[in-house]
């Protein structure tokens, strides 16, 4: 009873929120440019404001956990490292094009997922290392990728370009802003005004529930194509030898009886982010296989993820 009552606590809002997203998109209840649009709300305002309320008023230990880091840095860059080799020994295929398939089989979706899994887990304490977790993603798994990409495909500024590039991307990130502003407040201890934390909270509050529905919305339309063996590498190394990683190395450095232990490993197990299919879509390389390794891995985690909450002994708070 215990299991089911980790399944329908903690994982099914989330899938079901995931779930009605898509079936809004397949009956075309919502218009065209509506994954765009919410997307873009999520990313630019709720989460940075959910990252932001939620760090500001955290201790500044508690966010910077150096061995909650180095489990989950350790997990994503090795997958990377590791799928990559793999990719370029079985399939000859270019580095760029191995660059971004080891990017969706190691940055998952920590941001649109992560965050409400981990609060539906955890309690507000749980939005902590999934923050940290974006942050590793975004700043340095994407900023890897772009890199290797760049300097495959030649694009004629030379790898100084390419650096400032991407450099400017990161700071120009709203929850890389957010999380770096919400940091200076939590060391600083500045207090907010009522009016403002409460704009903040009204906000934060839409992060979750548009997040999971803009994932459906984003699944809706994505084809299933051919490049089976390539897709299936992706999500296997995503969804198994990643939350395996992260387990070992949590046994070693954390433990799996704490929450940063369950945190690291809950994380690694989440599908793979459609950051990936993104920056693919970008190059014009490798976009179906990213499209496929996005929706299969998303559909595959509803009941990975669900056995790995059970496995952790995980229930909502």
């Amino acid at each position: 009873m215990a299991a089911f009552d980790v399944i329908f606590t903690v994982a099914f809002p989330v899938f079901a929120l995931v779930g009605l997203g898509w079936a809004a998109g397949r009956v075309r209840i919502m218009g065209s440019d509506a994954t765009l649009a919410l997307n873009a709300f999520v990313a630019a305002f709720a989460l940075p404001a959910l990252l932001f309320g939620l760090l500001a008023r955290a201790r500044i230990g508690e966010v910077l956990d150096p061995a909650f880091f180095l489990v989950t840095a350790a997990a994503m860059f090795g997958t990377y490292a590791l799928d990559l080799l793999l990719l370029r020994r079985l399939a000859g295929a270019r580095l760029a094009t191995c660059s971004l398939h080891a990017l969706a089989a190691s940055f998952g979706n920590v941001g649109y997922m992560g965050v409400p899994l981990c609060l539906a887990a955890f309690g507000p304490a749980g939005a902590l290392p999934a923050t940290l977790s974006v942050v590793i993603g975004a700043a340095g798994l994407m900023s890897l990728s772009v890199i290797l990409v760049e300097v495959d495909l030649r694009s004629g500024r030379g790898l100084s370009g390419t650096l400032r590039r991407v450099a400017l991307a990161i700071a120009r990130n709203p929850i890389l802003i957010a999380v770096v502003a919400g940091l200076a407040a939590s060391a600083t201890h500045v207090t907010l005004p009522e009016a403002l934390q409460r704009f903040l909270d009204l906000l934060a509050a839409a992060a979750s529930p548009c997040a999971l529905f803009a994932i459906g919305l984003f699944l809706s339309d994505k084809p299933l194509s051919a490049g089976w063996r390539e897709v299936g590498l992706a999500v296997g190394v995503k969804l198994v030898l990643q939350p395996l990683l992260a387990a070992g190395l949590a046994i070693l450095l954390l433990g799996l009886d704490t929450m940063g232990g369950k945190a690291a490993v809950l994380l690694a197990a989440l599908p793979a982010a459609s950051n990936a299919f993104i920056l693919a879509r970008q190059y014009g390389l490798m976009v179906d296989r990213s499209s496929a390794i996005v929706f299969l891995s998303t559909l595959v985690s509803v009941p990975t993820v669900s056995l790995v909450l059970v496995l952790l002994q995980v229930g909502g708070r």
